[in-house]
């Protein structure tokens, strides 16, 4: 189907995002219910442990640092350069993404804002990063939240008061679960810009031609 062709990656990693979600709920319910069960709780429902602060903060906390990365790398890439990366523009050849959409306004294939101009333009142009970055909070505060929730659930089973969300922003705990995702993300970034310098992947766009030479930049 033209269907399947056309849109078989996003298809591809929407199911996949759909399956280890629900591997992730159902190993996380058990985990979870052995835990209750071990202080003397009673087992959650597979409904309550769904939204409950143990699932959802592990959930925005791996959202969290996956957007991270994404507008990080955005940005970065726009204003960096690593020679003989698939990865990088060319530090010594003009890049078509540094065009400038004013010199396409009058062209009727160009997207609306840049047709538009002005403040409509200059947003557009930037767009992606815009949209990454707020994922990103977006993210970040609910995994904030939803790992607050998660503690005084901890504490209140260990007979300790629970704390407002605040104290919770100032914890070693809330910025370990972030920082340990963080630095994973932006390693797994750097080793896939230094490796594509050398390796190749038949058929990826993420990767130069298999007979490219490795001073080559760019896929």
């Amino acid at each position: 189907m033209k269907l399947l062709r056309d849109n078989g990656l996003t298809i591809a990693l929407v199911v996949l995002t759909v399956g280890t979600i629900v591997g992730m709920l159902l190993t996380g319910w058990s985990v979870n219910n052995e835990e209750l069960v071990e202080h003397g709780g009673d087992p959650l429902a597979l409904t309550s442990y769904a939204v409950s602060g143990h699932f959802l903060s592990a959930i925005f906390e791996n959202w969290e640092s996956e957007f991270l990365q994404m507008s990080a790398y955005v940005m970065l890439t726009a204003i960096l350069f690593q020679r003989g990366s698939a990865e990088s523009k060319d530090p010594d050849e003009p890049a078509s993404q540094d065009e400038n959409p004013a010199d396409r306004s009058d062209d009727g294939d160009a997207p609306t804002p840049v047709r538009k101009g002005g403040l409509l333009r200059i947003v557009y142009s930037y767009s992606l990063g815009i949209a990454l970055a707020v994922l990103f909070f977006a993210s970040f505060i609910l995994h904030l939240r939803y790992s607050a929730i998660a503690a005084n659930a901890e504490a209140l089973q260990h007979g300790q008061p629970a704390e407002p969300i605040l104290n919770h922003l100032a914890s070693a705990q809330f910025w370990f679960e972030s920082f340990q995702n963080w630095q994973s993300e932006f390693l797994s970034t750097a080793v896939i810009v230094v490796l594509s310098i050398f390796l190749r992947f038949r058929g990826s766009p993420e990767s130069k031609p298999v007979a490219a030479p490795h001073s080559q930049t760019g896929s």
